[in-house]
């Protein structure tokens, strides 16, 4: 990094909330926003957003006739969105990037849109420009009237990091000196579970904890899906409004033996981290957030990986997706919100199924994330 990159804000809307205080109280607790709903015509288990923001996106979605045809991923964006720029004190005049991804993009609608043209044979005039990935950036820099440049892609669940690796390389070659990076998932939709089932990966426990993220002596795979939205702003330079700094990035694709899954020690993430990691001694890092996604493969190749690269002092291992589920291309993002939380708060977050002593101090935080396509990204974070 030839120069600091601040971390100077942060939204997001989950399973836990959209406000930085009731977020993180819900992490001191142990219990889970995983519930049982219907989607569609069975119950599954998802992690939901709670219903007191649901109404505030149909005020958002009410507010512009042109919003009313958006998809919920692009809503959310321009919600969270909305709530970082009040904390920023950017204005119409600041120029900003925008890149906010989506593993899975409009899938409400293309649900929709597919089963109007399975019964008519006539789809929407709306149907193609309100599915394309690019509408969740170009909607909220529309939204935020901002002048900077708009970029939207889809790498899977590593999405959201993968935004801050392009964000940062655009600040870092000097072509802007601020951004909004994020990810926006709204994968609740009767298909998108279908197609998790159909990988055998979807939670059937039952109990207190349907999702074990981080539980190594799962029987069987416990990964289920959750939404929201997050965004973080960057900028260049020493701020003494700094949430964070983003010291490190490292990414890396390995060569599939199966279109799902990811080496048995993730090459990949041993890549990312090495990369991300290069200047930094490993015994600094005191936490690693783990992308851990519930699967008995998953967890167990990303947990390899960090042995390889640590040895055997690990840092303190966490992960979130037990307590707000798998939200796709958000997911990396709220797992940065969960490093950031540590740093400012000083306290490491748990795991239920994993035992291990607290550390005493957190001075810097490994954030991961991986997708189908082996696509690993890392992040390293200091205070």
């Amino acid at each position: 990094m030839n120069q600091k990159i601040a971390i100077t804000a942060l939204a997001s809307i989950s399973a836990l909330g959209n406000e930085k205080s009731i977020i993180w109280n819900q992490y001191l607790n142990d219990k889970t926003a995983i519930t049982e709903k219907e989607i569609g015509k069975q119950k599954n288990w998802v992690a939901s957003l709670p219903n007191a923001i649901k109404e505030e996106i149909k005020v958002l979605q009410e507010s512009d006739t042109k919003y009313r045809n958006l998809d919920l991923s692009v809503l959310y964006a321009i919600y969270v969105s909305r709530q970082l720029m009040q904390q920023t004190g950017w204005d119409k005049k600041t120029v900003f990037g925008i890149n906010i991804g989506s593993s899975r993009g409009a899938t409400t609608l293309f649900e929709k849109f597919h089963s109007e043209f399975i019964a008519t044979n006539k789809v929407s005039t709306l149907a193609s420009p309100t599915t394309t990935l690019g509408n969740i950036s170009s909607w909220v820099a529309n939204d935020l009237q901002s002048s900077g440049p708009e970029i939207s892609h889809s790498i899977t669940c590593s999405t959201s990091l993968h935004a801050l690796l392009n964000g940062v390389a655009w600040m870092q070659a000097a072509m802007v000196e601020k951004f909004i990076i994020g990810g926006s998932e709204a994968p609740l939709t009767p298909f998108t579970i279908a197609q998790m089932k159909a990988l055998n990966i979807y939670s059937k426990k039952r109990g207190d904890y349907p999702c074990r993220a981080f539980d190594l002596n799962k029987k069987e795979n416990t990964m289920v899906l959750g939404e929201g939205a997050s965004v973080i702003a960057l900028e260049t330079g020493e701020k003494n409004n700094a949430l964070a700094y983003v010291e490190g990035v490292g990414y890396a694709t390995e060569i599939l033996e199966h279109n799902i899954s990811i080496s048995t020690e993730a090459d990949c993430f041993q890549k990312s981290m090495q990369m991300a990691l290069k200047e930094t001694a490993f015994n600094e890092v005191d936490v690693v957030v783990m992308h851990a996604p519930g699967t008995i493969k998953g967890d167990a190749s990303e947990y390899k990986a960090i042995q390889k690269v640590f040895g055997e002092k690990l840092p303190f291992l966490t992960t979130n997706k037990w307590k707000l589920g798998h939200t796709f291309g958000t997911s990396g993002m709220l797992s940065l919100e969960l490093g950031i939380l540590m740093l400012e708060h000083q306290k490491a977050i748990p795991i239920p199924f994993y035992e291990q002593e607290l550390p005493k101090q957190i001075r810097k935080v490994l954030v991961n994330a991986v997708g189908f396509g082996g696509n690993a990204v890392s992040v390293l974070l200091s205070k």
